[in-house]
């Protein structure tokens, strides 16, 4: 088969892939010379939702993103994304599949010299390299917009941005090429909490807009509670569970126990109860 026909397969592998969940990660292993990160760890995300992953420092969550988006190759196991194989295949046969994905870095990682709509085009013109500049200014222009940010934001450099406004721009250029997936590393790391409490909205305003999958790793209890639907806790070099915070607090795990039903978990359901009594309709209203 030539390059063109496998090309061919793999598009219209992709087309018809409408699979329950879109990331299937099993067995797997990550080590660091005598570190082991990761030991047989598996896990599956559903399509559609907005899965929170948490765990104590050195757990290795953003190893676990990493590897599903293959920027780190693990030393044993499988994952799978729309049903294509990310570590077992070669970087370029999975082009097709590193469309369907957007990712937004700790710190929004925006190229310091290029402007917010510039950095917005980075990938349509690695992906779409045929498209017409005044079509990928437009494009950066709405993909701005979206994330929230004013117009005037698409040429401004990262250096006259604030802290969420970067954030806002390395999530327009996550989202440039209409992507699945989107993966969020510590999205409102830093934020103050009007901040990361629209951070919240937007993403979940874009989840159900836009019908994606949002692969959410955090420490914001606040965050867990308002937009997840499901929390996958990783201890003990696994992902010892994945369910509802409800869920996680039927659990006896030490861990799971002092996270969710610490001081801060508690205040954070409290927050959580008053926002949705607060949402209710009134008496006789």
């Amino acid at each position: 088969m030539s390059e063109e026909d496998t090309a061919t397969a793999e598009t219209r592998h992709l087309a018809r892939y409408r699979g329950d969940y879109p990331i299937v990660v099993d067995g797997l292993v990550n080590r660091f010379g005598s570190q082991t990160v990761h030991e047989d760890l598996s896990l599956k995300v559903r399509r559609g939702e907005i899965i929170g992953v948490v765990g104590g420092s050195g757990t290795g969550k953003s190893v676990l993103m990493r590897s599903i988006i293959g920027l780190q190759h693990p030393s044993e196991g499988s994952i799978e994304v729309f049903g294509r194989s990310i570590t077992d295949a070669e970087p370029d046969q999975n082009l097709g599949v590193r469309s369907r994905w957007g990712v937004l870095f700790q710190g929004g990682a925006l190229f310091s010299t290029l402007t917010v709509g510039e950095n917005v085009e980075v990938p349509l013109r690695q992906f779409y390299p045929d498209i017409e500049d005044e079509l990928l200014h437009e494009i950066a222009r709405y993909k701005v917009m979206l994330s929230g940010l004013p117009e005037e934001a698409v040429s401004k450099y990262p250096s006259e941005l604030s802290g969420g406004m970067k954030k806002r721009a390395g999530l327009a250029r996550a989202l440039a090429l209409d992507p699945e997936l989107l993966f969020l590393d510590e999205p409102t790391a830093g934020l103050d909490p009007i901040g990361a409490a629209a951070f919240d909205r937007l993403t979940r305003e874009l989840k159900e807009t836009l019908g994606l999958t949002v692969f959410l790793i955090t420490h914001d209890l606040d965050t867990l509670h308002e937009i997840c639907d499901r929390v996958a806790v990783l201890a003990d070099k696994q992902v010892i569970a994945v369910g509802t915070i409800e869920e996680l607090l039927a659990l006896d795990h030490p861990w799971i126990q002092e996270y969710f039903n610490g001081p801060r978990g508690r205040a954070a359901l409290a927050s959580k109860e008053r926002s949705s009594m607060d949402k209710q309709p009134k008496a006789g209203a």
